[in-house]
């Protein structure tokens, strides 16, 4: 199993969810509002940080955890729609899952997806 996590921009979010619908079987998805920064190359490294100089970015985080052979379709199908080509589209990290287990039924594993 892969856990695959995104952080996209707000305004896509209707478009990559509307993506991985259309993937047979797709399990689900989690989405979280969130905020954060990348790299910033206009700041100095030994320059003093002040809390209210520091701008957030409001993302998305999008969750979702698939058997091994759906990790790459779901990957490009966040990819594609989230792309618009300019600085701040995001990120995808996917990950090995050790395991799951559904609350309701006890179930482990794939079964529990």
């Amino acid at each position: 199993m892969r856990e695959i996590k995104a952080v996209i921009q707000p305004f896509l979010l209707p478009k990559v969810v509307c993506g991985l619908l259309n993937i047979d079987h797709f399990p689900g998805i989690t989405i979280t509002k969130v905020t954060g920064f990348g790299k910033r190359k206009d700041r100095e490294t030994n320059q003093p940080c002040e809390e209210d100089l520091v701008e957030y970015q409001s993302k998305v985080k999008i969750e979702i955890v698939v058997p091994d052979e759906m990790a790459e379709e779901v990957v490009q199908t966040i990819q594609n729609n989230a792309h618009t080509g300019k600085k701040g589209d995001g990120k995808i990290w996917v990950t090995d899952l050790l395991e799951i287990v559904k609350i309701s039924t006890g179930k482990r594993g794939e079964r529990a997806v």
